[in-house]
């Protein structure tokens, strides 16, 4: 089979997935053989509470090409995507979860695609094997995700992804705790496309993302990386304040016409009730960038390494900070 790729780094964020890991590194490893000439695999542990670490460091001596990265704490799947892609060294980087729902025999498709020119290519998948309000809230955070990449390709987002490394020079500076590996890639390129892949049912174990944890995920890309809910409080202030007008034109004209004011608490308890709400809302939204731009003034990182075993403890220029 001819090679697409020379160099390829596949890099999987590790979160209680002890159980699944042999499988997926044995099937990632036989892939990887017949597709790239060059492959490394880097596992991130991000945090688990079970022996997922132990399991990867038992892998790494048996497999010579994966790289384990330790993290000190759970820092999330977008933040130990971005430790282990600026440990990558390929030519082309294959993100992926670790609960094997996306097939690693589809990582040749992803491969194919970008050969022909693409700098971005989503494995999006046919049908997604996930409950109800887990879709609902997927759904929700690919809208906030338009919002925050302004492009078209959004609605097609996947964990599942294939880019050049290239791009990773365009946010080599990034510091945040709030990140987003779709949003950043953006910074890089505008050549992005998708491809359908099937999405298997897990399992083993079960997610670990759930409803709130989702919504809060689509909450932080709109608040750090878009200004959508600062326009949506500026409009919502212009129609306020325009109903305002209408009610005060309402008043006085019911005054000079009928010679009595608008009767009634409930009418001006319910005006107040509008208006105050509509104000504490937009501060709630000035608030959460205001948040923001407190942790980023304070230098928090986005990750922090622990150790790494494998490949990585020789080759690796990340920087190390103990806890």
């Amino acid at each position: 089979m001819t090679k697409l790729s020379n160099n390829v780094s596949v890099v999987i964020p590790v979160y209680n997935s002890e159980a699944a890991l042999p499988q997926l590194v044995n099937r990632i490893h036989s892939v990887l053989q017949s597709c790239a000439s060059d492959y490394e695999l880097i596992l991130i542990n991000d945090g688990s509470r079970d022996k997922s670490w132990e399991v990867i460091c038992e892998l790494a001596r048996q497999y010579a090409c994966i790289r384990g990265i330790n993290c000190t704490r759970n820092y999330g799947q977008h933040n130990a995507l971005l430790c282990g892609i600026r440990a990558a060294t390929g030519e082309v980087i294959i993100t992926m979860d670790d609960d094997l729902q996306h097939p690693p025999e589809a990582i040749q498709a992803l491969l194919a695609s970008l050969a022909e020119g693409y700098d971005v290519v989503y494995g999006s998948p046919k049908e997604e094997q996930h409950g109800f309000f887990r879709d609902v809230a997927s759904k929700i955070t690919k809208i906030a995700l338009q919002s925050a990449m302004s492009a078209d390709i959004a609605r097609s987002v996947s964990a599942f992804r294939a880019f050049r490394t290239r791009l990773r020079d365009a946010f080599a500076d990034y510091q945040s705790p709030f990140v987003s590996v779709d949003v950043l890639l953006t910074w890089g390129t505008t050549r992005f496309t998708s491809i359908c892949v099937p999405h298997e049912p897990r399992k083993i174990g079960k997610s670990n993302y759930t409803f709130r944890k989702l919504l809060t995920h689509a909450l932080n890309m709109m608040t750090g990386y878009s200004i959508l809910p600062l326009q949506f409080a500026s409009l919502m202030g212009l129609g306020l304040t325009f109903f305002g007008m209408l009610l005060l034109i309402y008043v006085l004209g019911r005054y000079l016409l009928q010679g009595s004011s608008v009767p009634g608490f409930p009418f001006l308890a319910s005006t107040i009730i509008i208006f105050s709400g509509a104000q504490l809302l937009a501060l709630g939204i000035i608030g959460e960038y205001l948040a923001r731009i407190h942790f980023r003034s304070m230098g928090c990182p986005s990750y922090v390494i622990r150790d790494e075993c494998g490949r990585a403890e020789s080759q690796t220029n990340l920087q190390r900070r103990e806890p």
